[in-house]
C-alpha cells in the first residue's frame, strides 16, 4: 500500500473549555475525495484548518506528503504552499482585478515572475470557466464567480491537495451549481481533495469516502453510498433524516 498524502492521528484542539477535536484520525490517499459532513459545531472546519495549521492542534499528528506538521523543523508556510484551501467566503481583494488576486500568491510565496504569474492566472481563471472575467474587479462578479476565483486562486500555485470548506453556504441556491461544477471538473482531473460540505447529494456523487463527524469525533466512515442509504450509527441515522427526508 502507498503511503497516504494525508495521515492525521489522535488530533485534539480546544478554544477555552470548548473541547471541538476530540482524537481525529484518518488516512487520506492521493486523488481520494473525501467529504466530510456533520451538523454545526461538529468540528468539520476546525478539522480542515488544522490541516494547514491555520489552527494549531492542541495534541495529536498531521503528516502532509511525508512532512510531520508537528515537528518545530518545519516549515508550516512551505507545507501551506502545497494545501490549497477555499473558504466559505472569498476574501478576495477588493482593489485588485481577477487576475491580480489570482497572481497574488505565487509572486510572493513562490517568487515567480509577474508575467509568469498573470499568463498562469489567466489559465486558472479560463479552467473555472472566467475567461470573460480576466479584468474584472471582484465588486462585478456575482458571488458564484467571486468563489470561482478564490478556487482559481487556490490552484495557481499548483497544489497537491485542496480543501473546500462549506464554499457553497454563502452562495445564492441558483448559483451553487457553477461552483460545484468547478468542483467536479477537479475530482475529473484526479485532486486530492477534502470537501466540508451540506450539499449531501454532491457528496454522494463525488466522493470516494464519506466521513460523520460529531462532537468532535469520527462517528462512522464508509463510501458516501453505505453511508448515505444504510447508516449504522443512531447519531448518523438522526443527523440524515432531519437533512434528506
Amino acid at each position: 500500500m502507498p503511503e497516504p498524502i494525508i495521515s492525521v492521528r489522535d488530533l485534539h484542539k480546544s478554544f477555552g473549555s470548548l473541547h471541538v477535536l476530540k482524537g481525529v484520525s484518518t488516512d487520506v490517499a492521493v486523488g481520494e475525495k473525501l467529504v466530510i459532513i456533520g451538523a454545526s459545531g461538529s468540528g468539520k472546519s476546525t478539522f480542515l484548518r488544522c490541516l494547514n495549521h491555520l489552527e494549531r492542534p492542541d495534541s495529536g499528528e498531521i503528516v502532509i506528503d511525508g512532512i510531520t506538521l508537528n515537528d518545530r523543523e518545519t516549515n508550516i508556510n512551505r507545507v501551506r504552499a502545497e494545501v490549497g484551501m477555499v473558504f466559505q467566503r472569498f476574501n478576495l481583494f477588493p482593489h485588485m482585478t481577477a487576475t491580480e488576486n489570482v497572481a497574488l500568491a505565487p509572486r510572493l510565496v513562490r517568487k515567480l515572475p509577474d508575467a509568469e504569474c498573470r499568463e498562469n492566472a489567466r489559465a486558472m481563471l479560463n479552467k473555472v470557466g472566467l475567461s470573460d472575467k480576466v479584468d474584472a474587479y471582484p465588486a462585478t462578479l456575482s458571488g458564484g464567480q467571486q468563489q470561482r476565483v478564490a478556487i482559481a486562486r487556490a490552484l495557481a500555485m499548483n497544489p497537491k491537495v485542496m480543501l473546500f470548506d462549506e464554499v457553497t453556504s454563502a452562495l445564492d441556491p441558483e448559483l451553487v451549481w457553477e461552483v460545484l461544477e468547478v468542483m467536479r471538473q477537479l475530482a475529473d482531473d484526479g485532486m486530492t481533495m477534502l470537501i466540508v460540505t451540506h450539499e449531501i447529494r454532491f457528496g454522494e456523487e463525488i466522493g470516494d469516502r464519506l466521513v460523520f463527524m460529531d462532537d468532535g469525533r469520527i462517528v462512522e466512515e464508509g463510501s458516501p453510498h453505505e453511508v448515505l442509504r444504510s447508516p449504522q450509527h443512531p447519531r448518523t441515522q438522526t443527523f440524515l433524516n432531519r437533512v434528506l427526508w
